[in-house]
């Protein structure tokens, strides 16, 4: 068998078997899920009229129309925290130490926690999108070839930040630890431009919300589905995903062939 097709066959077996431990215990990945889905209802029906007036004085469902690209990229990385917590507990648990003592592709583990977490992500997102529409999302301009970018973006993004949470994952200690150190993942999008305007801040904290990775990939986002001012928001974010999936990558790679003491 080819070194190619070896990888393909591994690869797609770790898949099934990350994806069966989703389903098994469904109970983190749905805790997760919950954060950006109430989030989404409290800022709708209890902030929603406050912050809408706030911003102008629009009406609540202009709101929820502002707000549903920032909390879709927040569900992204509220499901890659469990991928962290799921590498961790591969590594503490002894099982890598098992695959690495079988004729299995040695990179076939990592592929198959990356591709898993990816289709939990956009599975994620369809739900959180679901919930938005049912409460009154609408996107009536965006084109079908915006809806594809659009799609693009958030597997892009999902990947980008699962590799990162894979490299966390590899090098923290317990599942404990994985879960606080990707606590960025949820944090990150609190101070992005998901809630309010970036010129609605103190001027001191602008340039740190406006360039870190989450804001332009929302404004990003929210001008492909509702038609609103990309500018330089676009180069930004696919920036942003190739810097932080390269990144991941090598690190993952990097902690994953390191020799365990």
């Amino acid at each position: 068998m080819s070194t190619v097709s070896l990888a393909l066959r591994d690869s797609t077996t770790m898949l099934r078997r990350n994806l069966l431990h989703a389903r098994r215990y469904p109970s983190m990945t749905l805790n997760l899920l919950l954060t950006p889905i109430m989030l989404l209802l409290l800022f709708v029906y209890i902030f929603g009229d406050v912050m809408s007036a706030g911003m102008g004085g629009g009406d609540r469902a202009d709101y929820i129309a502002y707000l549903v690209p920032g909390l879709v990229l927040m569900t992204i990385g509220s499901t890659t925290i469990g991928t962290a917590v799921s590498v961790s507990m591969d590594m503490t648990e002894g099982i890598i130490a098992r695959f690495r003592t079988m004729a299995i592709h040695r990179g076939s583990v990592l592929i198959g926690h990356v591709i898993g977490s990816v289709l939990q992500s956009v599975a994620s997102v369809v739900l959180v999108g679901g919930v938005a529409v049912a409460i009154g999302f609408r996107s009536t301009d965006a084109t079908a070839v915006e809806w594809l970018a659009a799609f693009g973006l958030l597997v892009f993004f999902a990947l980008a930040l699962t590799w990162i949470a894979v490299g966390m994952g590899l090098v923290s200690p317990n599942a404990e630890a994985a879960s606080n150190n990707a606590m960025p993942l949820i944090f990150l999008p609190l101070i992005s431009s998901t809630f309010v305007p970036i010129d609605a801040m103190p001027g001191w904290f602008q340039p740190i919300a406006e360039y870190q990775p989450f804001t332009p990939a929302i404004e990003t986002l929210r001008g492909l589905l509702l038609g609103t001012e990309i500018g330089h928001n676009g180069w930004l974010a696919a920036g942003w995903c190739v810097a932080l999936t390269l990144l991941g990558y090598f690190w993952s790679k990097s902690a994953f062939n390191r020799d365990p003491k």
